[in-house]
């Protein structure tokens, strides 16, 4: 704004009297002013000090300011300025003089911006009509109106521009007033005894660095408006009480007889600067509030720069980049032009998580090698766990081993989530060494840590192991999730180990679990897996009783059962009981009979459930294509032997040691010796061994002349 244009013409014929020694506006108020402003031009008389004295004047709406921004209530007695004389110094308002000081310091750069030819005697006399301005409308009340209006409307002497320029000037002043009231008032709740013991304990379990200090900040914020809130609480109380037995009207009038008015105070010479009797004027604190402003940039929060020109630009492209982009390049050109800080760094990587998560890690990867970054521990953390929620392991690995390197060792997060990343992915060993390190740390694992680990030893086929893990827990007091109990009752149904189901079914219900459709289900299927048929009718009929109704994988899983020991009327009389109370075989009932017809040679029939699953809808399981090549292979049907061998290959990927070498024997049985040697040669592209007997089976028909069936 050029202030040339600022001031009136009045204002200018005003300062020619001033600059003439002849002043006539309101000298009794702006006799100190000028003493603060211009000690050499003014001074006041002992005539004009008693009566400056005797006509004081209260200052309500600069009053109720200051009141809003005290912690405590402060009575009007104890918001006013003090006078300064040469004989006897007086206790000066620090809150009023500090808002002068900085208004007068300000509005001189201004003027002296504007007015570069002008000497420093014109500039005091600009300045001590716009404060005797601000002053007198502090009197009157108008000062509330201008700073609660964008555009105070502008008066005889000054000019809109002028007065825009005012309420511009104060209303920084009171921000940075405020700003500095809150800062000190965080300083104080910052070494409160909660707050030390809020990080006492965040240190203790992990957190260091910039998290640290920037909970502390948090807390202390957090602390400080729960305490302004009761003191808010008490002063509406204390409002509200009478004092002495008078009445609100009598106390307002007693309050406003005890006002004085506010001035600036009158200085001489130099200035000095004196708390609680120290003089702070020596240039030794200068390098104390400088070493001061360094530790505070640690603890108080920093705003990131911001962005213009060429560097908003960058940032653009940055956001806009693709997953196959390098953005190494560009990164390094927006180093150049931002300098960037911490504070930089994590908005621009706030945005990519935000904007283009795509991008993001592999930025957030690069950004670990700038100094500027100050990288440390939770910033290694949240890019491994970021990597092993996507269970890109290389990566997750690659960063740990970037970390090492740097001299930086895993603290207990980091290695928390090691353990679950590789107990999700199956690496038993890599989570067996992660979760005895933080045994080693003296770090008590957890309920989501053990679930890790025994859900590894689960996914792993080591049930016993994860069984003894859960039974560490119970003697911890931490009750296993129903969801660990129905993990170790699969592990041991699936490896027939009809032992383990039991012991577990029973943990289960000594826990308070009430047996469920799962639960039953994995029971008869443990008992069927066996052989154990009784066991498994058994638990099956105890299932119904308990009111849940089979479905079709418990089904499934009972005629398995019969199928091990070839009952095919008790698993048909089983099928007619169940269609009566309503049940209809689904894919899984059906994938059972076609294969145990199979092996019995019962090829109409097995197709005549290909039908039934046909009618469903559903896709054949691949079990079924096993069952369907070792039938028509074994039966001697050479074009639906190889239609079903064709799609065994197509699905060769998904074939387990357990299938490849029945679809061998089948076709060794068959006469299809070159295809049963090409499917064992898959096997081993596998990374499957044969066994011995199937080695054998294949030697011995290797002397014999294959024979090619040439039937249907």
């Amino acid at each position: 704004m050029n202030l040339k244009h600022l001031i009136s013409r009045k204002t200018i014929n005003n300062l020619s009297k001033i600059n003439g020694k002849s002043i006539s506006y309101n000298s009794k108020k702006l006799s100190t002013i000028a003493a603060a402003t211009s000690p050499s031009l003014y001074s006041l008389s002992s005539g004009q000090s008693s009566a400056f004295l005797q006509n004081r004047k209260p200052i309500f709406p600069f009053i109720r300011y200051i009141r809003s921004t005290q912690e405590t209530k402060l009575s009007y007695a104890s918001v006013e300025a003090k006078l300064v004389s040469s004989d006897s110094e007086e206790e000066e308002d620090g809150t009023v003089n500090e808002f002068l000081s900085r208004f007068v310091w300000i509005m001189r750069g201004k003027l002296s911006d504007a007015y570069r030819d002008c000497n420093k005697e014109t500039i005091d006399g600009m300045l001590l009509i716009i404060v005797g301005k601000v002053v007198e409308e502090m009197e009157k009340g108008g000062i509330q109106q201008m700073l609660d209006s964008a555009v105070a409307m502008p008066s005889q002497d000054f000019s809109e521009d002028l007065w825009r320029t005012v309420w511009e000037v104060s209303n920084m002043v009171l921000e940075d007033m405020e700003k500095a009231r809150k800062k000190e008032k965080v300083k104080q709740f910052l070494q409160s005894e909660e707050v030390k013991e809020m990080c006492c304990f965040a240190s203790e379990v992990g957190i260091h660095g910039d998290l640290l200090r920037e909970l502390r900040f948090k807390w202390a914020i957090e602390k400080m408006e729960e305490n302004d809130f009761y003191r808010s609480l008490e002063r509406l109380r204390d409002e509200e009480e009478p004092k002495d037995g008078k009445t609100f009207d009598e106390q307002a009038v007693v309050a406003e007889d005890e006002q004085r008015v506010v001035s600036l105070p009158k200085r001489k010479g130099k200035l000095k600067y004196k708390i609680y009797g120290l003089d702070l004027s020596d240039p030794k604190w200068a390098e104390v509030a400088d070493e001061i402003h360094e530790r505070e940039a640690m603890v108080w929060p920093q705003e990131p720069k911001s962005l213009s020109g060429k560097c908003k630009l960058v940032m653009e492209k940055i956001l806009s980049l693709k997953k196959e982009d390098d953005p190494s390049q560009i990164l390094a050109e927006w180093i150049e032009l931002l300098q960037p800080s911490r504070v930089d760094w994590i908005s621009l990587l706030d945005r990519l998580e935000q904007q283009n998560p795509d991008i993001h890690l592999k930025v957030a990867e690069l950004v670990l090698s700038e100094k500027s970054f100050q990288t440390d521990i939770p910033d290694y953390r949240k890019l491994i766990d970021a990597y092993a929620k996507e269970n890109r392991i290389e990566d997750a690995e690659r960063i740990l081993k970037k970390m090492v390197e740097n001299g930086i060792m895993p603290d207990i997060l980091t290695t928390t989530v090691l353990v679950h990343m590789y107990s999700k992915v199956g690496n038993l060993d890599h989570a067996k060494e992660a979760f005895e390190s933080l045994r080693s740390y003296g770090f008590q694992p957890d309920m989501k840590l053990y679930n890790s680990m025994i859900l590894g030893y689960v996914n792993a086929g080591q049930p016993r192991l994860a069984e003894s893990l859960m039974r560490e827990m119970e003697t911890r007091d931490i009750k296993p999730s129903e969801e660990i109990y129905l993990a170790l009752l699969r592990s041991y149904a699936h490896s027939c180990d009809v032992t383990g189901a039991g012991r577990i079914a029973i943990t289960m219900q000594f826990a308070g679990f009430q047996p469920t459709m799962e639960s039953c289900s994995l029971l008869v299927e443990a008992y069927g897996q066996a052989g154990d048929s009784d066991q498994a009718r058994s638990n099956f009929n105890n299932m119904i009783k308990l009111g849940h109704k089979p479905d079709d994988k418990c089904t499934a899983s009972m005629i398995a059962a019969y199928e091990k020991k070839n009952l095919l009327d008790k698993a048909l009389d089983l099928l007619l009981q169940l269609e009566k109370d309503g049940f209809e075989p689904g894919i899984a009932t059906y994938t059972v009979l076609v294969d145990w017809l199979g092996k019995l040679q019962l090829v109409d029939e097995a197709e005549q459930l290909l039908g039934k699953i046909a009618e469903l809808g559903e896709v054949p399981p691949l079990k079924v294509h096993v069952s369907l090549c070792d039938m028509y292979s074994r039966a001697g049907f050479e074009r639906k032997a190889l239609q079903a061998l064709g799609v065994l290959e197509a699905k060769k990927d998904e074939l387990g040691p357990h299938e490849f070498e029945r679809t061998i024997y089948a076709l060794i049985a068959g006469g299809f010796v070159k295809d049963a040697r090409r499917i064992h040669g898959l096997m081993e592209a596998r990374g499957f061994t044969a066994s011995q007997q199937l080695t054998f089976s294949l030697s011995l028909s290797q002397t014999q002349s294959p024979r090619r069936p040439t039937m249907g």
